[in-house]
């Protein structure tokens, strides 16, 4: 496929879809754990994602390591770090801001494993990452959901390290890493599910299908529709002009979910938020600058 060197009508209303599914996510995980015990969502998510991608599950010579150990951490370990903050935590727009720090725990493992040299710029983006979160912990407003935060930074970290996974994965479909992502997670989440909510898996066939259908969003909508998107551009036009179309997505997810659950966003949750989204903004472009020169 022909890389563009800009991007068109088409380009931008397939990044305006990502960006609404991957904001509107966190409505839809928080509305799944309510209805749902969140491990036996955690499992139904990954199961919807294996039925959906079932067809390309393959064994991929050479990359089966990475690919299960992928699964584990992607499918399994994220899913349930994340459903379990969403579980205990009352206004998730916080978790969302807490949730960015995965772009610049991502850029410290590059740093730390692959050697990776960065300079001032991304360097003072890590610093605004970090800062704009722990303003979160020196609010009032916020200190009662430190638990869910701290299992969003947990959720980050496993992120951190799935994503530098992914780039030793360079040529196997999504569609196959995501089967094995649904497979293994899958895998790993039944037991843990059976054994701490056997209520919860018991009753799956009873689920009503309004409870179903936020699972389905985010396996589906999330997952598939907003990663395959991303994947779709990256295709089609340099990664330096691809890249900082995501920056939109964390605050949708802010916004909607204060919208939706009708959560405050005090002033220093505002402030917290601006801060760790200057400084994801500032990695994200520089990052992607860096290796488009590198291509």
């Amino acid at each position: 496929m022909t890389i563009a060197p800009r991007l068109g009508a088409r380009d931008f209303a397939v990044a305006a879809v990502m960006n609404l599914l991957w904001g509107m996510n966190i409505i839809a995980v928080k509305m799944a754990v309510i209805e749902i015990p969140p491990m036996t969502a955690a499992f139904l998510r990954q199961t919807i994602v294996l039925a959906v991608c079932l067809s390309w599950l393959r064994i991929v010579p050479g990359r089966m390591k990475e690919l299960l150990a992928l699964g584990v951490l992607t499918g399994g370990a994220f899913f349930l770090v994340i459903n379990l903050s969403m579980a205990v935590a009352e206004n998730v727009s916080a978790l969302a801001i807490a949730g960015q720090l995965g772009v610049p725990f991502s850029m410290l493992l590059a740093v730390i494993v692959f050697r990776e040299r960065i300079h001032k710029y991304r360097i003072a983006g890590v610093a605004l990452s970090i800062a704009g979160v722990a303003i979160l912990v020196f609010d009032p407003a916020v200190v009662h959901e430190l638990p869910g935060i701290a299992l969003t930074v947990l959720g980050s970290a496993i992120w951190a390290v799935s994503s530098l996974i992914q780039r030793n994965l360079k040529g196997v479909p999504v569609m196959t890493m995501y089967a094995w992502i649904g497979l293994v997670g899958a895998a790993m989440l039944a037991p843990v599910a059976l054994a701490f909510e056997p209520h919860g898996m018991r009753t799956i066939p009873a689920i009503p299908l309004s409870s179903f259908g936020w699972v389905a969003f985010s396996a589906i909508g999330s997952t598939l529709i907003g990663h395959g998107s991303m994947t779709w551009l990256l295709q089609r036009h340099p990664v330096a002009l691809v890249t900082p179309l995501t920056l939109p997505s964390p605050v949708l997810s802010v916004l909607f979910a204060s919208w939706f659950f009708e959560t405050p966003l005090t002033p220093l949750m505002i402030l917290g938020g601006i801060v760790a989204l200057t400084g994801v903004a500032i990695i994200t472009i520089r990052s992607a600058r860096v290796r488009e020169q590198r291509a």
